[in-house]
């Protein structure tokens, strides 16, 4: 007989979730706790009770302890697809369309804001931070965890702020995308360059083994480096590639040589060290500004809860 879920390994604390008789005759009562000792051949659990008798037990009639308590104290979960789609502040394409690097192959990818209602989170089941759907290629994020990650420069999420193909904006979107300039900082620098800089070597490993690295990574990583030039230079996030689309494309098509890939990255990279050096940006970006204004939302939600229809 099969054992029905993830093998537990001998030593496991279990709770038998239904009455099991015990090796001497008596029966072991549902909740009864003990250790996996063992498998029998034909695939039942012998567990080793607290009071030192055995058991044995199917899979589906044993639960980790610490699955079975938190099991106990569920309750509901937020629906995350509710959210998303009930509460939504804003949301934009990114990707190859936001970059102009699109084919006619190209997804679509969509990343969202929304915020969960205040009294959501008096609940011993919080909201999820974030959630993958309900659409195809749409991700989003609750507004504080979107906020905190903005905050340290990931350059995922500033994209979101600056994309130029908005699909949805509520008031509260219109609010986050003009503090868009408060989460920009010289944090940048540490969060773009680091990445790329990490990944390339990747890249060269694989080059290096297999001929070729995956030339649609290599353009978007030299894609960031653009993207992170012009903002410490100028301090503006720049998504479209502009002028550098034709360039960009070829190194996809695995039209430049490796040699000259790399070159252009250090020359890059070099540019950043000196943007740096001039940059516009401050040190850290204006959390003061963004987190009184998450407060205000909050509060502004509890407004809105309790206002009678």
């Amino acid at each position: 007989m099969p054992v029905e879920g993830p093998q537990l390994p001998v030593g496991t604390q279990v709770v038998l979730r239904v009455a099991r008789p015990d090796a001497d005759g008596g029966t072991a009562q549902r909740g009864a706790t003990g250790r996996v000792s063992g498998v029998t051949p034909d695939g039942r659990y012998t567990v080793h009770l607290v009071d030192g008798r055995d058991a044995t037990a199917l899979r589906d009639q044993l639960s980790p302890r610490t699955a079975y308590q938190d099991e106990a104290i569920a309750v509901d979960q937020v629906d995350g697809d509710e959210l998303v789609r009930n509460h939504t502040i804003y949301a934009a394409v990114v990707g190859s369309r936001a970059f102009g690097l699109d084919t006619d192959a190209s997804d679509t990818d969509t990343r969202g804001v929304y915020v969960a209602p205040t009294e959501a989170f008096w609940s011993l089941a919080k909201p999820p931070t974030h959630v993958d759907g309900p659409e195809p290629e749409w991700f989003s994020w609750e507004v504080e965890r979107f906020c905190e990650l903005a905050l340290k420069a990931n350059p995922n999420l500033l994209e979101v702020l600056h994309s130029p193909l908005v699909v949805e904006q509520t008031p509260l979107g219109e609010e986050l995308v003009g503090l868009r300039e408060a989460f920009l900082s010289q944090l940048a620098y540490q969060t773009y360059s680091g990445y790329v800089l990490s990944q390339f070597k990747k890249l060269e490993t694989d080059f290096r083994r297999d001929g070729a690295p995956k030339w649609k990574h290599v353009m978007h990583l030299i894609r960031l480096l653009l993207a992170a030039r012009t903002l410490l230079a100028e301090g503006k996030l720049m998504v479209d590639v502009g002028p550098d689309r034709e360039r960009l494309l070829a190194v996809k098509r695995g039209e430049s040589s490796w040699a000259d890939v790399e070159r252009w990255r250090l020359s890059l990279h070099e540019e950043l060290d000196q943007a740096l050096t001039k940059t516009v940006l401050p040190a850290t970006p204006d959390v003061g500004r963004v987190d009184a204004w998450l407060k205000s939302v909050r509060k502004r939600s509890v407004t809105c809860e309790a206002r009678p229809e």
